[in-house]
């Protein structure tokens, strides 16, 4: 995959903190993140996809001290969630004073990908005009290793609701204004998705290329063949 195309989108923010209980029992001596697939932790699959950014943000919980010696000296910063798991919404808001950024792109650590960097497809459809979050989604048919329903539809204007044969891949684009107000420092960011909905302005974008949600045993070889299948 090619370096991403950020523009004016300079910080992602990558989500490490998880406990990964899916993952078990391999995450009972190190966090999800470094899980191999392919020969290399799924932390590296990710942070490869990110060379783009001027900032680029890894939060850490569980066992964190693993990522973090993984990550040192690298161009990485961390944001430790040293008092308790934050969730996906609450450790994006703990992580904005390193992301110095009203528009972030981030990114679940839990799946690899084949085809054009995910970031190009959501760069090349941001309109934040019309848009507060875009968010990277896949039909459920092709979502290897994703074992649920989908998430989301989408009408016509690329505008998405609730339910649907659309996955959430773990790669989006969101403002961070939609973080105001919502209440607690642990939260998900399916809050700020439900109020961008209510705005009309929840948009999504599919990506063209493989993808395989790694958050289970089960699915690493599915995503080794993935990785190793010749891509046109």
């Amino acid at each position: 995959m090619g370096r991403p195309v950020t523009g004016d989108l300079p910080a992602v923010m990558v989500f490490a903190a998880g406990l990964g209980t899916r993952m078990a029992p391999l995450t009972r001596t190190m966090p999800k993140p470094m899980v191999p697939v392919a020969g290399r932790p799924l932390i590296d699959h990710a942070l490869a996809l990110c060379d783009g950014f001027a900032r680029r943000v890894v939060n850490l919980h569980h066992m964190g001290d693993q990522l973090a010696r993984h990550l040192a000296g690298r161009d990485v910063l961390l944001s430790w969630e040293t008092d308790g798991l934050r969730d996906t919404g609450g450790g994006l808001r703990q992580a904005l004073p390193l992301l110095r950024a009203e528009t972030v792109a981030t990114l679940n650590t839990d799946a690899v990908w084949t085809g054009a960097n995910p970031f190009q497809a959501l760069r090349t459809a941001w309109a934040p005009d019309r848009m507060d979050a875009l968010l990277l989604v896949i039909p459920a048919s092709r979502a290897q290793g994703h074992g649920g329903a989908g998430d989301f539809a989408r009408a016509a204007n690329g505008s998405l609701r609730r339910g649907g044969h659309l996955v959430f891949t773990g790669a989006q684009i969101i403002k961070t204004a939609l973080l105001d107000g919502i209440e607690g420092d642990a939260f998900s960011l399916n809050l700020a998705w439900n109020i961008a909905a209510s705005r009309h302005r929840l948009f999504g974008v599919e990506h063209s290329g493989g993808w395989c949600d790694v958050g289970h045993p089960a699915a690493i070889p599915l995503a080794e063949e993935l990785l190793s299948a010749p891509h046109v």
